[in-house]
């Protein structure tokens, strides 16, 4: 029972998969099973989400409306993987300044 109720948790707070492969049009691998083994030379990415509906009766009232995904595209190679999206902003105060303009003269110079 307690499995069931996590899952429907997830399902609201988190409405999609945490990963999906990646294709030369991004979303263009929906065809490719989800059990289909990782190899070299496959790209996923890995996009945890949380998302507070509108009159969510367990989140606080200042957390309805919100949702937030952050994202990171992974390289599958022979020795493990690269994360290609390793220098992208991640941290709350680093897309911050880059929303308010905060960065300077050079855009990537968080």
């Amino acid at each position: 029972m307690m499995n069931t109720v996590w899952f429907q948790y997830a399902s609201v707070y988190c409405p999609h998969h945490v990963g999906h492969y990646l294709g030369m049009d991004t979303h263009d691998t929906p065809r490719v099973p989800r059990n289909v083994s990782l190899q070299p030379g496959m790209i996923i990415t890995i996009e945890p989400g949380l998302y507070i509906p509108h009159g969510d009766k367990l989140a606080p009232q200042d957390y309805h409306g919100i949702g937030i995904r952050i994202e990171d595209d992974v390289l599958i190679t022979d020795e493990g993987f690269e994360v290609l999206t390793a220098e992208c902003p991640k941290q709350a105060t680093d897309i911050e300044k880059i929303l308010t303009g905060n960065i300077g003269g050079n855009m990537w110079a968080w």
